[in-house]
């Protein structure tokens, strides 16, 4: 097997529990799996010179929504001018998805997922929502299965207009499950005013998991929701936006193993307040921070966007971010094998043009990531 060194790494973050950060390292990398770390520079077959930089693992982002056509720039100029963000700009983008091509749909999607890697982002999860009905829930899927393992089925993101409630909940959680099962990994639900109820979400959620899909719920984005403690109750592997809690939400999230992902891009583009992630870290939640890349509420597949907002607005420490965009993301998805570089483990990593991860969030808008390095 040919083996890779990759020294002169001015600061390693490994996340290993007795080491997590190292300085003056290197690694190997050997079959795509970290199989040392530590100083100097060990005979190998090809070598990556560091250059001094700041070696980080590839960012997870465990949420977006990239299956997609269309633009709402307009949306967000008007917000900016004070509309207020709600959920039924969504049917604004199911419309266009439909009549995109499956050629023109993946050709976009394909674009979003360079766009992060040339950002440090190794592993993304992809929604589909944007199709709403049978046939184009279950190409949103399968083009997303080309792009990433980490797939989740969201059909219920809102009741397409001119649907019957009803009926759509038994298409969600009959026929369209049934099409998109076999291409997904996640179920997930919007669940919130203007898209879910709890009760709704629970009987979605509970169709999913009797496939054998794995469940994730949004809620708490527009304001406080059962929703939260409904992902506790069903061993959701996260609950995403959390931007408002109540004490009793992070109670359950603390003694759970639910992750809370925070959005922060939503924040940014829709004004509302960011969510209180020292509060969440203090009392023992495990918290992640991804993108929600989507074309309505944050256009954005910067991680490291994510991590400096994350600093600058939600109260987290440059090495507390780091781990929610890694580490974080990689518990939201329930793995193991990614967003740490201890041996063992994928080597899937980014090389900064700088010292430090501190960086991301001192020199926000500097496009710092050197070199990504993909499964070695």
């Amino acid at each position: 097997m040919t083996t890779t060194l990759i020294d002169n790494i001015g600061l390693l973050v490994t996340h290993d529990a007795d080491r997590p950060e190292r300085t003056r390292a290197a690694l190997v990398i050997e079959n795509n799996v970290v199989v040392w770390v530590g100083e100097g520079s060990p005979a190998a077959d090809e070598r990556i010179d560091a250059e001094g930089g700041c070696v980080i693992p590839g960012f997870v982002d465990s949420h977006s929504h990239i299956v997609f056509a269309g633009d709402r720039a307009d949306e967000f100029e008007a917000r900016m001018a004070g509309r207020r963000y709600e959920a039924g700009g969504i049917r604004r983008t199911v419309a266009a998805t439909r009549a995109a091509s499956d050629d023109e749909l993946l050709a976009n999607a394909s674009r979003l997922v360079a766009e992060a890697r040339a950002q440090g982002t190794t592993t993304i999860e992809i929604k589909s929502g944007y199709g709403l009905s049978v046939a184009d829930e279950e190409r949103a899927v399968r083009l997303a299965a080309t792009l990433t393992p980490e797939v989740t089925f969201l059909g219920a993101h809102v009741v397409p207009e001119g649907s019957d409630r009803d009926d759509y909940l038994a298409l969600v959680t009959g026929e369209m499950l049934d099409a998109c099962a076999p291409h997904s990994r996640w179920i997930d639900v919007f669940c919130e005013t203007g898209a879910f109820t709890v009760d709704e979400s629970r009987r979605i959620l509970e169709a999913g998991i009797a496939r054998g899909l794995g469940a994730r719920v949004h809620a708490a984005q527009l304001g406080e929701s059962d929703g939260v403690r409904l992902a506790v109750e069903l061993g959701a592997a996260s609950v995403d936006h959390c931007t408002y809690l109540s004490d009793a939400d992070i109670d359950a999230l603390a003694s759970s193993g639910t992750v809370a992902t925070l959005l922060p891009g939503v924040e940014f583009s829709t004004k509302h307040p960011y969510p209180d992630a020292r509060r969440l870290i203090d009392a023992g939640v495990t918290v992640a921070i991804a993108s929600d890349c989507n074309p309505g509420s944050s256009y954005t597949t910067s991680m490291p966007l994510v991590v400096a907002l994350a600093v600058r607005e939600m109260g987290m420490t440059p090495t507390e971010a780091i781990a929610a965009a890694t580490l974080g993301g990689a518990a939201a998805l329930r793995r193991a094998d990614i967003g740490n570089l201890r041996v063992g483990a994928r080597a899937d990593l980014a090389i900064l043009a700088s010292p430090s991860y501190v960086h991301l969030a001192y020199r926000p808008g500097v496009p710092l990531v050197r070199r990504v390095v993909s499964a070695g």
